[in-house]
């Protein structure tokens, strides 16, 4: 089987400096769980923003309700804040009565103790290289500029498995990568966010990379498959 969204999330960039995370949200989480969450933190192909795409999926797949009222709130806000400057600000602006955010306050809240994510190296080359053929060649789309599908890349290292693929535009922090993928708002189908929560698909390790783009700043490129444990 293989699991594609099928939609791309477009994104201009808003943020061109790390997020700022409230001290209390640290106070809320443990030790412990930040630690658990930290799969990539000894993943030296990494940098530190592409890890932060990890903890911060694996933070929303370990408890869902707590990620939204603490981490997905302080982004929404100084999003928002940063957003207001743009003529567009009412398209672009995130509000609670947005249905968009409502099915994600909905659908995350009952997500609890979900595996891991675990980073591979293999596979965050195969990302880096799309990423990087995406700014190349300054297009975007899960089909690379050789006509390769998503399918076509991942299975040249692991063939006959389970995978699927995220892309993210805008964006240079794995914070607002991962928020913005998981509030999915434009995408019908919330291909991303099914994608970053999926159980049934036994999607449990990911490559990523955050490259520069030329049209839209950034892009990210979280590639996902099943391997045995």
């Amino acid at each position: 089987m293989k699991l594609l969204s099928i939609s791309i999330l477009f994104l201009f960039s808003i943020f061109t400096t790390t997020s700022v995370k409230k001290t209390s949200d640290y106070d809320t989480w443990s030790k412990e769980e930040l630690k658990m969450a930290n799969t990539a933190g000894n993943s030296n192909y990494l940098t530190g923003q592409e890890k932060d795409l990890v903890i911060y999926m694996n933070l929303a797949r370990m408890d869902g309700e707590k990620f939204f009222n603490t981490y997905f709130q302080d982004f929404v806000d100084a999003y928002n804040k940063k957003a207001i400057k743009y003529s567009n600000y009412n398209e672009l602006k995130i509000t609670k009565n947005d249905k968009y955010y409502r099915s994600l306050e909905q659908q995350i809240k009952a997500v609890k103790g979900l595996p891991m994510l675990w980073p591979d190296e293999a596979l965050s080359i195969v990302a880096r290289q799309h990423a990087k053929d995406m700014n190349r060649n300054n297009f975007s789309g899960h089909k690379s500029s050789d006509g390769r599908s998503v399918g076509d890349r991942i299975s040249e290292i692991y063939p006959k498995r389970s995978n699927g693929e995220n892309l993210a535009f805008g964006f240079s922090t794995g914070f607002e990568n991962v928020c913005m993928l998981l509030l999915d708002k434009g995408v019908p189908d919330l291909g991303h966010r099914k994608m970053i929560l999926n159980e049934s698909y036994g999607l449990n390790y990911i490559g990523v990379s955050i490259q520069p783009h030329k049209k839209y700043g950034y892009c990210a490129v979280i590639d996902f498959v099943a391997l045995p444990k």
